[in-house]
């Protein structure tokens, strides 16, 4: 049953896990989320080393949160820069941008970023700025770019244009249109552009996307995509393009850590890591990851679920979107879902660097729990998304304090995911009002 935060210290937090039968993780020593990292490179099967080591200073990652702010040509705008900045000032070891379309025909809204050669040189920009900023900390982060093609989520003029690696009855509100091999090879060329720019850019990790329903993890999924190079039953032919456009990635910007971000499961009908009677089943994720491992790739960023289907899945609330039913699960069922997770993968590939999700809805405990999984090897790297909304600082009074100030954590109210489901720009309505809440304040006024 579905249940908001309420407690008033951990005891209280850990008894309700344990009434609900898990063990959640938790420690007072938070020493163990600065400690460094060497995201070393792996070499890939049959190959030479390819990546260029990196010293993360520390475990906390700032996870891709879209803002839906960008400019018209796709570039970073001052609201963009103003929160990248604030992370730069907030002391995180990893900042992860949020997705950034390949193609303008794949960007989910009118204000995604987009990288292309009018813009490339304000990502350039920003970038400095950050590495600027975090240099008054002595941080040196590491700067991740998310590349995605929206598939089926298509939106970049406002109105849906599905383009879909194959049909899915759960999902499909229209007729979507299917893309041909010709098409997905066009596409695989815009990743390989985009990864070239991004590197000038100055970002030193390539994240190719496969999460969240867009058309990366749905490629991944397509059982029923039939006469193509990119699909079928076998596992091997629906990860084709993504290991195709890895090594591509590789080849054309050597040096560069190429990563993803994940999904273990879709959790819906047709999906990827679903089992026959849709449940979930992490096993060909778990192939996905031993192919990735022979790739190259040094560092994964796991997750869960779609945004759009089901959220509670990867970020548990307490409160959902106006016309959304609070799901039956209780809050600490989507936390336990991802440790356990992760904790998988982790301890099955200890040579790949795992981030973990999900740990927003635990306030200020959630750094507790996160130090825990680090220190039992179950992860790598600590991930918040709505928390860096929020709080972008938290590692800052972390390392000042103790610990974090529940005064200043995500109270999971979903205000920014309502800005962003009604095209408006995101971030935290309640910790950053003076513009959040202004535009939360729109929305209500416009009856949405």
């Amino acid at each position: 049953m579905h249940e908001r935060f309420s407690f008033k210290g951990k005891d209280e937090l850990l008894n309700k896990a344990r009434q609900l039968g898990y063990d959640l993780p938790y420690t007072e020593d938070l020493s163990f989320l600065f400690l460094p990292l060497s995201l070393a490179p792996v070499t890939p099967q049959g190959g030479r080393q390819s990546e260029v080591p990196f010293a993360v200073p520390n475990r906390f990652v700032v996870q891709p949160m879209e803002g839906y702010d960008s400019l018209s040509d796709g570039g970073p705008s001052d609201l963009t820069r103003r929160r990248y900045l604030r992370y730069a000032g907030g002391g995180s070891g990893t900042i992860w941008y949020e997705a950034v379309a390949v193609s303008p025909g794949g960007r989910s809204n009118p204000g995604q970023l987009w990288i292309n050669e009018r813009n490339a040189s304000a990502f350039s920009l920003l970038n400095a700025d950050i590495m600027q900023s975090a240099g008054r900390l002595n941080i040196k982060p590491l700067l991740v770019i998310q590349l995605t093609h929206s598939g089926r989520y298509s939106k970049p003029e406002m109105k849906p244009v599905p383009l879909v690696a194959a049909p899915n009855p759960v999902l499909d509100k229209t007729e979507p249109h299917l893309l041909t091999d010709m098409e997905l090879g066009k596409i695989q060329d815009q990743y390989i552009h985009a990864a070239k720019l991004s590197a000038d850019a100055g970002f030193n990790a390539i994240d190719v996307k496969a999460c969240h329903g867009y058309l990366m993890i749905e490629l991944l999924a397509a059982k029923s995509r039939g006469e193509s190079i990119y699909g079928g039953e076998l596992p091997a032919e629906r990860f084709r393009f993504m290991i195709e456009t890895i090594s591509r990635i590789r080849t054309s910007v050597p040096g560069i850590i190429i990563t993803t971000r994940l999904n273990m499961s879709d959790c819906y009908e047709g999906g990827f890591g679903m089992d026959g009677s849709n449940k979930p089943d992490y096993s060909e994720a778990l192939m996905l990851a031993g192919e990735l491992e022979k790739a190259g790739v040094s560092l994964v960023n796991l997750s869960m679920g779609s945004p759009y289907h089901n959220p509670h899945v990867t970020r548990p609330y307490d409160t959902p979107v106006p016309g959304t039913k609070v799901p039956e699960e209780h809050p600490l069922a989507g936390v336990m879902k991802m440790i356990e997770g992760t904790a998988l993968f982790q301890k099955k590939f200890p040579a790949i660097r795992f981030v973990g999700s999900a740990y927003s809805w635990l306030r200020q405990y959630a750094p507790n729990v996160g130090a825990a999984v680090i220190k039992n090897g179950d992860a790598s790297l600590i991930g918040f998304g709505r928390n860096s909304f929020a709080y972008p600082s938290m590692p800052l009074d972390i390392l000042k304090n103790g610990k974090a100030d529940p005064s200043k954590v995500c109270i999971t109210c979903s205000g920014c995911t309502r800005l962003i489901r009604n095209f408006r720009p995101g971030g935290c309505v309640i910790r950053d009002k003076e513009i959040y809440g202004k535009e939360l304040k729109k929305l209500i006024a416009d009856g949405k």
